[in-house]
């Protein structure tokens, strides 16, 4: 393990007790092939993401939306849970992990086998519409657009955190958005853009949870927006713990208890390894498989 036997020793002693509750942010996906917005992949550097006011107030930026859209979500679709997410859904099971809130919006923690995930921007695998607020499925969009663009052939340079891509203006041109097959309104994907709130009552959910919890551990964010930073500082006025996990310096640095720099893909396995016990080894004696994590 090289550098994380370093640190896994403080960090599983305060995991242990329990209590824990986990907010993740992209710097836990980036193994399953997603950057992140400021970390080592930084797409922050060349990427700008999507308002909430330039998507619904201008036409033409958010058929450039969902033309790289179209193409990002394939991406995102494929993404499958790494280590990282297979370990925190092992702690949740051992019942180390008592709540989950997730800055991401690509599902993985679910995939991965945790529950109770509170998505606390959505997930881009359902859409929305904003004239009579229906729900769909990104796959169902997925085939609309398919069909109302067969002779669409861009390819994706990269792919960003929110499920959109880099791409040429001239590759947008001539590429057809869809509306609501039940009102004919503005379609959206479900999740939070750049300037838009996260709804009250979920906020209000997540600042129960944290201050319920024995400690907040902090994974792959940069805590630079304050949608998760609140957090923080919520768990910090209480006088909950704070375990910070990312590669690159955060902004809640200073509130936190122990702070680790350190690859998620292989510390959060060496913890759940230590807490929990390795699942692919035989049992102590009976000598039948480990349960399923």
């Amino acid at each position: 393990m090289g550098g994380v036997e370093d640190v896994i020793e403080p960090v599983a002693g305060l995991v242990a007790g329990g209590g824990v509750v986990v907010l993740s942010g992209a710097g836990l996906s980036t193994e399953s092939g997603i950057p992140d917005y400021r970390g080592p992949s930084g797409a922050a550097r060349r990427h700008s993401p999507m308002t909430y006011q330039t998507f619904v107030g201008d036409a033409l930026a958010r058929r450039r939306y969902w033309a790289r859209s179209y193409l990002g979500w394939r991406l995102i679709a494929r993404a499958a849970p790494n280590d990282g997410h297979r370990a925190v859904a092992r702690l949740q099971h051992a019942d180390l992990v008592s709540g989950i809130i997730t800055q991401n919006v690509d599902g993985l923690h679910t995939a991965a086998g945790s529950r109770d995930v509170v998505e606390l921007h959505g997930r881009l695998d359902e859409v929305i519409c904003l004239g009579c607020a229906d729900r769909t499925s990104r796959r169902d969009l997925d085939r609309r657009l398919r069909l109302a663009n067969p002779g669409f052939v861009a390819r994706a340079a990269a792919i960003n955190p929110d499920g959109d891509v880099d791409l040429d203006d001239a590759e947008v041109a001539g590429f057809r958005t869809v509306d609501c097959v039940s009102c004919g309104g503005m379609l959206k994907p479900d999740v939070v853009f750049f300037g838009e709130m996260v709804p009250a009552a979920r906020v209000q959910s997540c600042f129960a949870m944290v201050e319920r919890a024995r400690l907040l551990l902090v994974l792959g964010s940069s805590l630079t927006v304050m949608s998760g930073r609140r957090f923080v500082l919520r768990a910090a006025k209480r006088g909950v713990p704070v375990v910070i996990v990312n590669q690159g310096p955060t902004r809640g640095d200073g509130y936190a208890r122990l702070r680790v720099d350190a690859p998620l893909g292989r510390l959060l396995p060496a913890l759940a390894d230590r807490l929990v016990g390795d699942p692919s080894a035989p049992a102590a004696t009976t000598g039948a498989m480990p349960a399923p994590a």
